[in-house]
C-alpha cells in the first residue's frame, strides 16, 4: 500500500498520552498540506503556529487538545529516566568481558546510532504532524503498521517493567535482612519478595502511574536520577576502598578466587589482602574476546532504549520543536552515557575479572553488612522503582491504540489499564521463575524494532519521495541502519538460543 492510500485523518489526528483525540479541526488550524504530507520547509512554522497562543486560536491546535506544559529539564529528567535502567549494574561486567577499549567503543556507536533513530523518529514525526509512534506506523504503513508498533512497545515495555519489578522482589527482603542484621533469612512476611513486590505496586507505582500526563513524573524522575547518581559516586569511592586482590570474607570468596591468605599483618584500608596466584589479577584488560564477550553486546544494544518514550515526552514539551527535542534527546543520552561508563568504569576497575553480572552481588561479597552498599542498593531500588510509572505510560497508550483509539478520555478507563497492568506483571515476576528469560528473548525482538528497524522504515516511507528519492543519501542510510537492527536481532536472537541450549544464563542484565 502506497503511503498516499492511507486516509488523511490519520495526519489530522493526534493522542494526547492518554489517548484523546482533538475533537475537531479546521482549516486555519491544519498546516498547509503538499502531497498528502507536510513539507519540511513548513514543519517549524506549523508546529509554532500550534503550541504558541494566537488571539481566539490559541486554543485550537494540530497535535493536542492541550498545550504543552513540561519544561526542558523535566522533559530531560523524563527521558533520562527511561533510559536508565537495570542494566547499569550488569555494564562492569560487561567491560570485564570486553575490555575497556572495546567497551568503550561500542558504547560510544550504540549512544551515537540511537540518538540517529530519535532524529529519524522526530523527523518523519514533523513530516506528517504526528507524535505517536503508533500512528506513525499507520501513517507508513497502516493498520498493520500500528499494530507492529503498538505490540512492540507493549512486550518491550512489559518486559523493562517485569524485569525492575523482579529486583524489587529479590532486593527488597536483602536490604531488609541487611538493615535488621540477620545472618539467615526468615520466614516473616517481610523478608517475603512476593509480598514486598505487591506492597510496593500498590503504595509506590499505582500512585504514579495514575497521573494524567507523564510530565508530572519530573520531579519523580529527577529524585530517581539522584539515586542513580549516588550509586555512581559510591561505586568510585569504593574503588579506592576495596583493595586488589579482594579481602578474605568468611568464606565467601573461597569458591571463585583460589587464593592463599598472608599474614594477618597485611592489611589495605582495615582490609585482609589475599594473594591471588594470577599475576595479572589487578591489571585492566584494553580489549577482551571471550565466550562471554558475545553475551554482553545485547546489553550495549540496548542500554539506551528509550524510543516508546520519545514522542509522549515531545508531546508534553512546552513550545515544542523538532530542534529542542534533539536537543533533550542528546542531553539525555550523554549524561547517561558519561554515567554507563564510570560505573563500569570504576566498577570493573574495583574487581577486575572477578566481577558479577550485577555488580552489587559482588559488594555483597566482600561486606554483607556494609552500610554504604546498603544505602546504595536502597537508592537504585528506588531509581528502579520511580522508573516503573514511566515506562508504563507508552504501554497504557498502546493499549489504548489498539482498542480504544477515537475515545475520549476517561478516568475509569486510564485506572483499570494501570491497574490490570500492574496487577498482570505482579503475577508473571511471582509465578514466573523463568520471567527474565521469557521477556529477555522478546526484547532480543521487540528492542531492535523499536530502536533500529522501525524509525528507519517509517522514515523511509513517510518522507516524499520527491523530496528524497529512494537512493538519495539520507534514506541509503536510513535502509543501512534498518539492515543494522536485523543484524542486532539475529545476533541477540542467536545468544539467547545457544545459552538456553548450553543450559547458561550467564548473560548480564537486561534494560
Amino acid at each position: 500500500m502506497d503511503t498516499t492510500d492511507v486516509p488523511l485523518q490519520a495526519e489530522m489526528v493526534e493522542l494526547v498520552p492518554n489517548g484523546k483525540h482533538t475533537a475537531a479541526l479546521t482549516a486555519s488550524t491544519v498546516p498547509s498540506l503538499a502531497g498528502d504530507r507536510f513539507e519540511e520547509n513548513q514543519t517549524g512554522v506549523a508546529e509554532m503556529e500550534e503550541f504558541l497562543p494566537h488571539g481566539a486560536e490559541k486554543k485550537q491546535t494540530h497535535f493536542t487538545d492541550f498545550e504543552g506544559k513540561t519544561s526542558f529539564g523535566m522533559s530531560v529528567f523524563n527521558l533520562s529516566n527511561a533510559i536508565m535502567g537495570s542494566g547499569i549494574l550488569g555494564l562492569a561486567y560487561a567491560m570485564a568481558n570486553t575490555g575497556i577499549i572495546l567497551f568503550l567503543f561500542l558504547l560510544t556507536a550504540v549512544a551515537l546510532l540511537s540518538s540517529y533513530s530519535i532524529h529519524l523518529l522526530l523527523k518523519s514525526s514533523g513530516i506528517v504532524g504526528i507524535r505517536a509512534y503508533e500512528q506513525l506506523g499507520y501513517r507508513a504503513f497502516g493498520t498493520p503498521g500500528k499494530l507492529a508498533a503498538a505490540i512492540a512497545i507493549t512486550l518491550q515495555n512489559i518486559g523493562a517493567m517485569s524485569s525492575y519489578l523482579y529486583i524489587v522482589k529479590s532486593e527488597v527482603p536483602l536490604v531488609i535482612q541487611t538493615f535488621l542484621n540477620l545472618e539467615e533469612k526468615t520466614t516473616d512476611w517481610y523478608m517475603n519478595g512476593n509480598y514486598l513486590v505487591i506492597l510496593v505496586s500498590v503504595t509506590i507505582i499505582l500512585p504514579l502511574a495514575l497521573m494524567k500526563q507523564l510530565g508530572y513524573l519530573g520531579y519523580a524522575s529527577g529524585f530517581s536520577l539522584s539515586c542513580m547518581v549516588f550509586f555512581l559516586i559510591s561505586v568510585i569511592y569504593k574503588k579506592f576502598q576495596i583493595p586488589c586482590p579482594l579481602p578474605e570474607q568468611e568464606g565467601n570468596l573461597t569458591g571463585i578466587l583460589n587464593v592463599t591468605t598472608v599474614s594477618t599483618s597485611d592489611y589495605q584500608n582495615g582490609y585482609t589482602v589475599l594473594e591471588a596466584p594470577e599475576q595479572d589479577t589487578c591489571t585492566p584488560s584494553f580489549f577482551t574476546l571471550n565466550s562471554q564477550t558475545a553475551y554482553t553486546i545485547p546489553i550495549m544494544a540496548f542500554a539506551f532504549v528509550c524510543h516508546p518514550e520519545v514522542l509522549p515526552i515531545y508531546t508534553e514539551l512546552k513550545d515544542p520543536s523538532k530542534k529542542k527535542m534533539q536537543c533533550i534527546s542528546n542531553i539525555s543520552i550523554m549524561v547517561m552515557y558519561l554515567m554507563y561508563f564510570l560505573a563500569a568504569l570504576f566498577g570493573y576497575l574495583t574487581f577486575y575479572g572477578r566481577v558479577e553480572s550485577e555488580l552489587l552481588h559482588t559488594y555483597n561479597k566482600v561486606d554483607p553488612f556494609d552500610v554504604l552498599i546498603l544505602c546504595v542498593r536502597v537508592a537504585v531500588l528506588t531509581a528502579v522503582t520511580l522508573t516503573v510509572p514511566i515506562v508504563l505510560f507508552p504501554v497504557r497508550r498502546a493499549i489504548q491504540q489498539m482498542l480504544f483509539q477515537g475515545k475520549d478520555f476517561s478516568w475509569i478507563r486510564h485506572i483499570a489499564i494501570a491497574v490490570i497492568l500492574l496487577t498482570f506483571i505482579n503475577l508473571l515476576v511471582i509465578f514466573a521463575p523463568s520471567i527474565l528469560g521469557i521477556f529477555g528473548l522478546i526484547g532480543a525482538t521487540s528492542a531492535p524494532c523499536l530502536i533500529f528497524i522501525f524509525p528507519a522504515i517509517f522514515y523511509i516511507r513517510i518522507m516524499p519521495k520527491d523530496k528524497e528519492p529512494l537512493r538519495s543519501t539520507p534514506k541509503i542510510l536510513a535502509a543501512c541502519f534498518a539492515l543494522l537492527g536485523v543484524v542486532f536481532m539475529i545476533m541477540s536472537l542467536s545468544f539467547i538460543i545457544i545459552d538456553w541450549a548450553t543450559g547458561g544464563g550467564k548473560s548480564g542484565g537486561s534494560h
